[in-house]
């Protein structure tokens, strides 16, 4: 079957996570530790922790509190909820993004699939200003399902009312996205950021890309 639809992931995808996430620590270090002359340890201890966004928060707070020299230490509730007020503000979209995505919707119908927190993942893409692209938008949170679960993908195709097969998808992760679209039914193109490929994936992606203006010269 033809491909009728490409859905992407969002972080490291479609949001430039790693810049995003850096802007927010420089914002985090400088409400918090203005009392220092030299940061820079703390941000590249931020930078490590976060393990490219995959750490929980809660706990990537809990060993902030425990590690940084604070003036203060805040309460911890205090940093989550900072965290959830002030880290979408920071949302910035990989380069050539959007004019990407606009030149496929004039083709394909759009989907994007996410794992995260329903407040912060929806608050991410209205920052963007990307949210009418789409025709179809899953946050695991809320749909109660993770990727690479192939339920969270299944609901993409039946919201879409299109087959698996019909279906191409994006994503940085190799397990989450690659393996979990690829399991699913779907074809997948690797979006090589920041994230290893390992020996025991059996996924094997049409493409990889290194930069999203090489998608539609492949479609």
């Amino acid at each position: 079957m033809s491909i009728q639809a490409i859905l992407f992931d969002l972080d490291n995808t479609l949001l430039d996570r790693t810049r995003t996430f850096e802007q927010f620590t420089n914002g985090f270090i400088a409400t918090y530790f203005s009392h220092l002359d030299e940061t820079r340890e703390i941000f590249d201890r931020i930078i490590e922790l976060d393990q490219d966004g995959y750490k929980d928060k809660e706990e990537l707070f809990a060993e902030l509190l425990d590690e940084l020299p604070w003036r203060i230490p805040p309460e911890h509730s205090e940093l989550l909820a900072f965290y959830k007020r002030e880290y979408v503000n920071h949302a910035l979209l990989m380069e050539q993004a959007r004019e990407v995505v606009l030149g496929l919707r004039e083709k394909y119908r759009l989907g994007l699939i996410t794992n995260g927190k329903t407040a912060i993942q929806h608050g991410k893409i209205d920052r963007l200003g990307i949210r009418d692209m789409f025709d179809v938008i899953l946050v695991s949170e809320e749909a109660g399902v993770k990727k690479p679960d192939r339920a969270i993908y299944e609901m993409a195709t039946a919201k879409l009312e299109l087959q698996p097969e019909q279906c191409l998808y994006i994503g940085d992760h190799p397990v989450n996205d690659i393996e979990g679209a690829t399991n699913a039914g779907m074809r997948t193109i690797w979006f090589k950021v920041n994230q290893p490929w390992r020996d025991h994936i059996t996924a094997a992606p049409l493409h990889t890309i290194k930069h999203l203006s090489e998608l539609p010269a492949l479609l």
